[in-house]
């Protein structure tokens, strides 16, 4: 009996970002009687219309190249919001009337909800245009079932969260004092300004805490410059996979004060590290976080953050009862074991229906 051939199409080739970091993990460790095969829709990033217009010729390449691809049993499309919906729109509709395959469309992205919540009659009916041409949609959790259930028939819908390795990860739950880590891009989204603030204010107070930044972007020089003012601050900028688990493995307590996400890797990675958890009510991310492993704050809420991160390091015993919690979920709930058992189950389900 042959493999069931995945055809996994989204932008595999983006150097960083949760989408194609999934997509490879997907393709290496989907085994046994599914064969997946990537196709890279990656374009660079545009800041002039120089660049805007190349990478929309290198889409256009792309989707020309497509229909000489060899035709799989089952296509799953990784999109997002606004031009990764119309691109990954060219590839779901090719699937379904030419291939005559199943879809599977798998929505990330931070802001698909204000994406659908749309009043353009024109945009509402391509949405659903290429909802109706999907055979599934998986959405990451529960919140996102109930935004996207409202557009698209929810017996469609799948869901299934990000996942991580626990095995990579050798959390130390001993820091003393304890260490703050934010790794992400630097850039408004992320909170990197509240954070930096709020580490501010709290090393103002006495608190003994170490604190580790890593990652990179246009707000960059808020770290710098709190590193260059703070002994007890550490800016290492954008840092390697290896690194990143390092610091997630030394940390006690990982800040992501984002103001908009799906479910985000980066939390989860944080769990298999051992942390306890800050981060904002945005999104999915109440559904990792209650009392048993962190913090939940409002977004933009300088002060909450503060008062959430004071109260933490002031009591390390809760931090690492918080930590040992965050790993053991990420061992139980969010694995790529688990992961990997849900998508073979949702491909045989579709190859067995076709």
């Amino acid at each position: 009996m042959r493999a069931t051939e995945i055809l996994l199409i989204g932008p595999a080739g983006k150097p960083t970002g949760g989408i194609a970091q999934y997509i490879h993990e997907q393709r290496r460790r989907l085994g046994g009687d599914v064969a997946a095969r990537i196709y890279d829709v990656a374009v660079p990033d545009s800041e002039t219309h120089w660049e805007f217009l190349r990478s929309m010729a290198l889409a256009l390449l792309q989707m020309l190249r497509f229909p000489f691809q060899a035709k799989p049993d089952v296509v799953h499309v990784h999109t997002s919001h606004w031009f990764s919906f119309f691109q990954s729109s060219v590839y779901v509709l090719y699937a379904s009337l030419v291939w005559r395959v199943p879809v599977v469309l798998h929505i990330h992205g931070s802001s698909f909800d204000s994406f659908v919540d749309t009043d353009s009659k024109l945009l509402r009916a391509f949405q659903s245009l290429v909802f109706d041409h999907c055979t599934t949609v998986v959405v990451l959790s529960d919140y996102w079932f109930d935004v996207v259930g409202v557009y698209v028939d929810r017996a469609k819908l799948f869901v299934l969260p990000n996942a991580v390795d626990p095995n990579d990860y050798e959390p130390q739950y001993d820091a003393t004092p304890p260490h703050v880590v934010f790794v992400s891009n630097h850039i408004e989204r992320k909170g990197i300004e509240e954070f930096v603030t709020a580490v501010d204010d709290v090393l103002d107070e006495g608190s003994q805490l170490q604190v580790t930044i890593a990652g990179s972007g246009p707000l960059s020089h808020l770290s710098e410059s709190l590193a260059a003012r703070r002994d007890e601050v550490t800016y290492e900028g954008y840092v390697s996979e290896e690194r990143k688990r390092e610091i997630l493995n030394e940390g006690s307590v990982f800040v992501l004060p984002t103001h908009a996400e799906n479910l985000p890797i980066a939390l989860l990675e944080a769990m298999a590290g051992g942390n306890a958890l800050v981060s904002t009510t945005v999104g999915a991310i109440p559904s990792l976080i209650d009392d048993e492993n962190g913090v939940l704050v409002e977004a933009g809420d300088e002060a909450g953050l503060q008062a959430a991160l004071s109260a933490l390091v002031a009591d390390p015993d809760r931090v690492e009862s918080m930590a040992r919690t965050s790993r053991t979920r990420a061992e139980h709930e969010y694995s790529w074991s688990t992961a990997v058992d849900s998508l073979e189950g949702l491909y045989d389900e579709l190859t067995v229906a076709r």
